[in-house]
């Protein structure tokens, strides 16, 4: 089945544009190249999902952005989400806010927008740029590299610890504007830092393609923590690949929302190169109405000794359909490893569809994996207990279903951006 859409990208507009933001040759160069790439590569095969009929040809065109005086001039919908010395705001296709605190930049560490460090930092960004998703992979990945704005930028130096979670806002408000955020961390040996980012939009039901991608580096002996709440409205088609390249001894921590109100596609993938790196992923969704999500979470061991664990919790109502894949993939020769993965879907209404696949790929004898997953209903007898105890039958599924969502809800690092993620829960779910 071919699933190539037929694009008009104008090669000339994205050089010319590239240009114009004084970007470097060789990220001009990337980005030329992609157009032709994106013009000749198929979409994503995605497990039971045809992505092709999905509304994924709004990308608009590139507009600059006024910077916002203070934080206070944001939109209603992006309002109290911000909470952190350090953050970056982007709205549509450019960056309006920066405030980094001095106590970062004593530390070394560089926490910018993605399109001031190719300028400012070539030599530590060209090194990783779409080098864990390369554009050659689909034509999402190929758009991305051609289109990218925006984004985030995070280094940090060897032995440094940043305390403090690092925060961005990708906030998109007009549907004519290319929304392709880009977020690069590069962790060095034995350093550890915390981000969390909120997708949010208000585009009145205008139809936009989110086509973002996440890059995570993380050397000898690093850990980063990652936490992303995507709460994006039904007109939009949120496209999002996360993965993250793992040394000896580092770890990764990823902690996904997928609150989205439209339908969404989402790879969250660990590449465990290194001995004895872990990676740590737990995700949840809430669907409602006729929304579709396709979410894959994915560890691949190279690295003897490495670990993963995979956690995803997904709850289904009206006629909304979710798509899971667990995939845990054991290279020949990572002796010692030992991935595990849970998938577990809770449908509250008889047209809502959940299909949960755990996927074992194991090429080596000494090692362990294990996989669980489950698709049903809410459980009566645990119902029936709680109103035994005087509890209404409401608030008894009420609890039970949060109950359901808390090993990923409680892991957010920052307390604010918990309780967004509870409250979107609770809203999605119409209590």
């Amino acid at each position: 089945m071919n699933t190539q859409t037929q694009l008009s990208i104008d090669l000339g507009a994205v050089a010319e544009l590239s240009r114009s933001k004084q970007e470097p040759e060789w990220m001009t160069a990337l980005r030329t190249e992609a157009v032709a790439l994106a013009n000749s590569l198929e979409l994503p095969v995605l497990e039971k999902t045809r992505i092709d009929r999905w509304s994924i040809s709004s990308y608009g065109s590139y507009k600059s952005q006024a910077p916002l005086a203070s934080l206070d001039a944001l939109p209603e919908a992006a309002k109290g989400l911000t909470n952190s010395d350090n953050l970056i705001v982007q709205r549509n296709s450019g960056i309006v806010y920066t405030q980094v605190s001095e106590e970062l930049k004593k530390q070394g560490v560089i926490f910018t927008d993605l399109e001031t460090a190719i300028r400012d930092h070539a030599d530590l960004v060209k090194p990783y740029f779409m080098k864990a998703v390369e554009a050659n992979e689909n034509q999402v990945t190929a758009l991305h590299a051609a289109l990218w704005n925006g984004g985030v930028f995070i280094y940090v130096p060897k032995d440094v610890r940043v305390e403090s979670p690092l925060q961005a806002l990708f906030l998109t408000d007009d549907a004519e504007a290319t929304f392709a955020p880009h977020v690069l961390i590069v962790a060095e040996q034995f350093s550890s830092v915390s981000y969390v980012d909120n997708f949010v939009s208000s585009v009145s039901g205008a139809e936009l393609v989110q086509n973002g991608i996440v890059e995570v580096f993380a050397k000898p002996g690093a850990r980063v923590n990652y936490a992303s709440v995507h709460n994006l409205e039904a007109s939009v088609t949120d496209l999002t690949y996360r993965r993250a390249i793992l040394d000896n001894d580092a770890s990764i921590a990823w902690v996904v929302g997928e609150m989205n109100y439209g339908n969404t596609m989402s790879d969250t993938t660990s590449i465990l190169h290194g001995k004895g790196s872990d990676s740590d992923a737990k995700v949840i969704c809430v669907g409602t109405q006729e929304q579709k999500l396709n979410l894959t979470t994915r560890a691949v061991h190279w690295g003897k000794a490495s670990t993963s664990d995979m956690i995803t919790r997904a709850v289904m109502r009206d006629g909304a359909t979710a798509i899971i894949n667990g995939i845990t993939k054991i290279e020949k020769g990572a002796q010692g490893c030992n991935g595990q993965q849970t998938e577990k879907v809770l449908m509250l209404s008889p047209k809502a569809r959940g299909d949960a696949n755990p996927i074992l790929l194991i090429d080596e004898d000494d090692v362990k994996a294990g996989h669980a997953a489950s698709v049903g209903q809410v459980n009566a007898e645990q119902v029936h207990y709680l109103m035994s105890r005087g509890i209404t039958k409401e608030e008894a599924q009420r609890l039970i279903i949060y109950g359901f969502l808390a090993p990923v809800v409680s892991e957010i690092p920052i307390k604010s951006v918990e309780e967004q993620l509870q409250s979107l829960v609770e809203r999605k779910l119409g209590q």
